[in-house]
């Protein structure tokens, strides 16, 4: 019902559709993330990431706490040495400090960024989900 065959992106009155609905703070820092550089990553990442964190609203896919340019991270589903792409589907939005809560091997490290973060169960949970693609241990 929600279905709106105007709201495309391949047309132009699609695109200028999906602008307007973009919150004016999320579009400031989607310019920050386009102007943004990371050696040794693809266009095809590149734009994904963008994408991605347009269609989160700016927030974290475990937190669901909004994000600056600064604070995001873009985490690989599946890794990259695993298998996995840069495709949109198997890139995630995260806080950078979520992002190393999902690599780091380090129990007291691991301890250190669950209490600064206020990581719940439920976060927890989806952390293991990543940790678990990764070929990590849970925590």
């Amino acid at each position: 019902m929600n279905f709106s065959p105007k709201l495309i992106p391949y047309t132009v009155e699609g695109r200028e559709r999906i602008h307007q609905k973009i919150r004016p703070d999320i579009e400031r820092e989607i310019g920050f993330l386009m102007k943004s550089r990371i050696p040794n990553r693809s266009v095809e990442y590149m734009d994904n990431r963008i994408s991605r964190y347009s269609m989160k609203m700016g927030k974290c896919e475990i937190t669901g706490i909004d994000l600056s340019a600064l604070e995001v991270h873009c985490h690989h589903y599946i890794p990259l040495h695993l298998g996995g792409t840069d495709t949109f589907h198997n890139l995630r939005i995260l806080h950078k400090e979520v992002h190393k809560l999902i690599h780091h091997t380090d129990k007291e490290a691991i301890n250190v960024l669950i209490n600064r973060l206020g990581i719940t169960k439920i976060m927890v949970d989806k952390i293991n989900k990543y940790r678990e693609k990764c070929e990590l241990e849970r925590i």
